[in-house]
């Protein structure tokens, strides 16, 4: 009988070629960190495939991540219906006791924040490379976006949205001479069409993604009471209009988990399992220096716990570099209508361990839905040979759930309330409004020259010193004293306005005598004018 047990994924039966006997397809779970690929043309079988696979793993207390493209996956988190198809598929591959309908914790995520938690992540942490790729820009337009984050780093400046990236490009604009000869060559057309595209970006819904609170990656990776581990689903049927940003923000995702997570080595499960659906939208016309990136991360984040999986309609849209990092492998159905076809079957084909029995390019033309070409890794990290197999059918529902059920599920949330509401900090957009109005207040006369904060921020004016009182203490007191000043006193006088004769007098005998002699002798003198004003 077969199922899945404490290391394995049963996966399907194999159909047996001639010769053979059938036989049940595992994916052994220490080695679900080696990657994998899963193919196929549309309608064959891809998602419930991916489905099955995602069960698998978190009945082995692996969490995992998937963009749910249509919605179809969403019914994980609900409980299957034995439909016929579905029991007489299990009893075909074997299942024990039959087909078992179950259901599996579900964490919703959505860039928007319309069907599940909102993902944010900061301007920062993005960086240049995959805004530029985002945006589009060419290598000029890139290399200003890098002078960009220098410039923030080198004056302390925070980049957390949209908002704040504006900002700095207007400040950069200004600065624009300047900061050519310290930094390199920058134009104000170039700062003017990374703006044009920050508009696009924003038009398209990328505003929501930038912000706080950003994702804390230890958020994916949890277990429910029963050491299941969490599937969490990103909505990405609205998400699919922008391509760029959908397969800007998985990168991002993957090298955040690389860059976060420790090094553990190959455990016995993986950590978190990663599917990359549509994945030929993150290779599409991507530079050199992206798809570097991309390989790189492939081939270390495994280290970490992490296993990713592609997802596409083509072998051929994965480049060979990446590819070869692929040992766990799913292939259904292809068609062969074109030379472009043609040679994807070939190449699918070729990427197999041979199985002497099966004529492997025939058989990528010929099976039906819920069929698929399987080699998994087995023994030392080796490829299995390649077999045709019956893919077991999954626990949960196939087919989305209602809103409703997806309400529920979102209101019992242990994440509820965590990432919902957007948090507005202080950073460059704030700061440099700040000094721009500063800037504006001294043109127009204001304080000037004061020092600078830490974030180069003016503090406020010191309040003027307020005047010494009329009949105040040293000599202007004894003057006053003597000839009376020109403040009115408490019940009224002469109003203040133009100085009296005694006044002017007293004032000037003041200033003589300070001016001309020393303290002491002046205090002499004084005191001889006055008629011994101590008799």
């Amino acid at each position: 009988m077969a199922g899945d047990t404490e290391d394995r994924i049963f996966i399907g039966r194999s159909v047996p070629a001639k010769g053979d006997k059938a036989a049940d397809q595992y994916l052994t779970l220490r080695f679900g960190n080696r990657h994998g690929l899963v193919t196929g043309a549309t309608g064959t079988g891809k998602t419930v495939s991916l489905q099955v696979l995602a069960e698998g793993f978190s009945r082995a207390g692996t969490a995992v991540f998937a963009a749910d493209i249509k919605g179809d996956l969403s019914g994980i988190a609900a409980q299957g219906e034995p439909k016929d198809f579905l029991v007489e598929r299990a009893t075909a591959v074997g299942l024990d006791n039959g087909y078992q309908p179950d259901e599996f914790p579900v964490t919703f995520w959505d860039l928007f924040g319309e069907q599940g938690h909102p993902i944010r992540a900061t301007i920062s942490e993005v960086g240049p490379l995959l805004l530029a790729r985002l945006m589009d820009l060419n290598d000029t337009q890139e290399g200003v976006l890098n002078i960009a984050f220098k410039v923030a780093d080198d004056d302390g400046l925070l980049l957390l949205d949209l908002k704040d990236l504006r900002a700095l490009l207007g400040h950069i604009a200004e600065r624009a001479g300047e900061l050519t000869t310290e930094y390199g060559n920058v134009t104000k057309q170039s700062i003017g069409a990374i703006q044009r595209q920050l508009l696009v970006l924003e038009n398209q819904g990328g505003a929501k993604f930038f912000g706080e609170p950003a994702l804390n990656i230890k958020d994916l990776i949890r277990k429910d009471r029963d050491g299941r581990g969490m599937i969490n689903l990103l909505a990405a049927d609205r998400l699919m209009n922008s391509p760029r940003l959908y397969a800007t923000f998985l990168l991002w995702l993957l090298s955040e988990l690389f860059e976060e997570l420790p090094e553990v080595g190959d455990l016995d499960a993986p950590k978190l399992v990663f599917f990359f659906d549509e994945a030929h939208l993150l290779f599409d016309d991507a530079p050199k220096a992206l798809l570097d990136k991309i390989e790189q991360v492939v081939r270390l984040i495994r280290s970490k716990g992490v296993g990713v999986y592609f997802v596409t309609q083509n072998p051929l849209d994965v480049p060979e570099s990446v590819l070869a990092q692929l040992g766990n492998r799913v292939q259904h159905a292809l068609r062969a209508f074109t030379p472009r076809e043609q040679k994807a079957v070939r190449t699918a084909a070729e990427t197999f361990r041979p199985n002497p029995r099966l004529d492997t390019a025939q058989v990528i033309m010929e099976m039906g839905k819920g069929e698929a070409l399987v080699s998994m890794l087995e023994g030392n990290g080796v490829p299995s040979m390649v077999q045709r197999t019956l893919v077991r059918p999954p626990a949960g529902r196939i087919g989305p759930i209602t809103p409703q059920q997806r309400a529920a599920i979102l209101g019992r949330s242990p994440l509820s309330g965590k990432y919902d509401t957007a948090i507005e900090s202080e950073s460059a957009y704030e700061v440099l409004k700040e000094r721009a109005g500063e800037r504006a207040t001294e043109r127009n006369g204001g304080p000037a020259g004061a020092p600078s904060g830490p974030w180069g921020r003016q503090p406020a004016p010191q309040q003027p010193a307020e005047a010494p009182p009329a009949g105040g203490g040293g000599l202007g007191g004894i003057l006053d004293s003597i000839f009376g000043s020109g403040t009115p006193g408490p019940r009224g006088g002469r109003p203040s306005g133009r100085a009296s004769v005694t006044e002017v007098v007293a004032k000037q005998v003041a200033r003589s005598v300070a001016s001309q002699v020393g303290t002491q002798l002046g205090k002499a003198i004084l005191r001889g004018v006055l008629g011994g004003m101590r008799r």
